[in-house]
């Protein structure tokens, strides 16, 4: 296969993954605020517990099909992953109920300099003015989007702070170990996805009782509720996979730039099927400065010298060695 060919085939599972991750993050956001908003089930901590539950059952079945092959994980690794996993969670959580609508945004936005800083740091990766720039756009126009009020307290700042950093150190820890374990995206949510249903299951009802002063097992199911939460856990699927690709093919940066572009979409098509209240002209201008942003760094960052490693951070497994060169061939394509 020539070089073109192999690039174009690159471009094309790029494009597949990112669709594949926008349509069910998007789905998912869309079923929640139903099921949250119209139906009143508020337990968020409860139900992300119950989308890993139903990952793990998937993931169980390929396994005992051959699909999933074996694969090791070790334990410390998993642990640690799992730690940053269920903060970022718990703290989005807290950070929601303690905070304004607009910190709480902001708190989301800088995530972005946070992972920029994590891979710096911990990869040695550099970035042109020209990503910089683009990065700043964009978090400028979610910014004119979604910040409205902003007030700040002491615990609502530390439970952003907490949410911020173990959200972007899960996002660089799935890169970091489908790379050190050569792990493919099932592989990986194979290992990772029971410990976090069981985790979450326990401490999900307690946290959410704090945050609701409701129930989870006291809630009264309708049928078009429970239709709801049986959707919102089949795509929940989809959106854990999706995840682990996405921050597979690019890195944690790309993924939270890009995801931005989600953002964007929840708001049009929140305009769209919940009624227009909230949109105006900011929002408008908000929408086509971060699309702006986008674009540019796409272009950027593709560019020699736009986003490059000067050396890997990571020990090389026996496996990585056999496959040295298709892995670094596959490390310089990301974007």
């Amino acid at each position: 296969m020539s070089a073109t060919s192999k690039t174009d085939q690159k471009a094309a599972l790029d494009i597949a993954s990112w669709l594949f991750n926008v349509v069910t993050s998007v789905g998912i956001i869309l079923v929640n605020k139903a099921l949250m908003a119209t139906y009143g089930f508020s337990f968020a901590t409860t139900l992300t517990g119950l989308h890993f539950g139903t990952t793990t059952l998937l993931t169980t079945f390929l396994t005992w099909l051959g699909y999933i092959q074996p694969s090791q994980l070790p334990w410390p690794d998993l642990l640690k992953f799992v730690l940053f996993a269920n903060f970022s969670i718990v703290g989005m959580n807290v950070s929601l109920m303690l905070n304004s609508v607009g910190f709480y945004q902001i708190a989301k936005l800088s995530m972005i300099p946070v992972s920029c800083l994590l891979e710096v740091v911990l990869d040695n990766v550099r970035y042109s003015r020209d990503t910089k720039l683009s990065i700043l756009l964009v978090l400028a126009g979610v910014a004119v989007c979604t910040v409205t009020d902003v007030s700040v307290n002491l615990n609502g700042f530390l439970a952003a702070a907490i949410a911020v950093w173990s959200t972007a150190l899960q996002q660089y820890y799935v890169h970091y170990l489908q790379r050190k374990y050569s792990l493919g995206s099932f592989n990986l949510l194979a290992h990772t996805a029971p410990v976090q249903a069981g985790s979450l299951l326990l401490v999900g009802p307690f946290l959410d009782y704090w945050l609701t002063n409701q129930r989870v097992d006291a809630f009264n199911f309708s049928f078009i509720s429970l239709f709801f939460l049986i959707l919102s856990c089949s795509i929940a699927v989809g959106t854990n996979l999706s995840q682990f690709i996405c921050i597979g093919r690019f890195t944690a940066v790309s993924f939270q730039v890009l995801g931005h572009m989600k953002t964007i979409l929840v708001l049009v098509l929140g305009f769209t099927f919940f009624g227009k209240e909230g949109l105006n002209m900011q929002v408008v201008l908000g929408m086509l400065i971060a699309i702006l942003g986008m674009i540019w760094y796409g272009n950027a960052s593709s560019k020699p010298g736009g986003k490059e490693r000067r050396s890997l951070s990571i020990p090389i497994t026996k496996a990585q060695k056999l496959n040295g060169l298709s892995e670094s061939a596959e490390s310089d394509g990301k974007v």
